[in-house]
């Protein structure tokens, strides 16, 4: 009896199904971006558990990225920026990327302005946003929704 006897016929499309099978099942089996679990985690982190309130913060974004390696984006609270009222930090977060935290910037009274400029990588269209932490503990923020047409962060970093 030979090998060939008992084992079954493999045809072309045999072959190439198996290894597609092959090839996506890491793809499949595990999930590559984070859940809004996980955003609700990073944003309680960086908060400690106290409430966030919409409003006072503005973020800026184009509404189409035409390549999400390196996506524009503008950061202004509404604050006086004085010893009294300040803005601490502000947090910024992309729940579709595979890490959540996109940025943080911490200022004080001698910032003069409560605004930030960056870009960031996002690695699918979505909601990106930002949470500003107040000088008197409170916590505000903002958000902005971005079509990426050529996702960035494929490679899971």
């Amino acid at each position: 009896m030979t090998l060939r006897n008992r084992s079954l016929p493999l045809d072309r499309r045999t072959v190439i199904a198996g290894g597609c099978a092959v090839l996506l099942s890491p793809l499949i089996s595990q999930p590559a971006w984070a859940a809004d679990e996980d955003l609700a985690a990073a944003v309680r982190t960086a908060t400690g558990g106290v409430e966030v309130k919409p409003g006072r913060v503005k973020l800026t974004m184009p509404e189409l990225a035409e390549n999400g390696n390196a996506v524009a984006l503008t950061v202004s609270v509404d604050s006086p920026m004085t010893a009294a009222d300040h803005v601490k930090a502000i947090h910024i977060f992309g729940p579709e990327n595979p890490l959540v935290t996109l940025a943080r910037f911490h200022l004080g009274p001698r910032s003069g302005r409560a605004k930030v400029s960056t870009t960031v990588r996002l690695a699918n269209s979505q909601k990106v946003l930002a949470v500003a932490h107040m000088s008197d503990g409170s916590f505000w923020s903002g958000d902005a929704y971005v079509l990426v047409t050529l996702a960035a962060c494929i490679d899971g970093g």
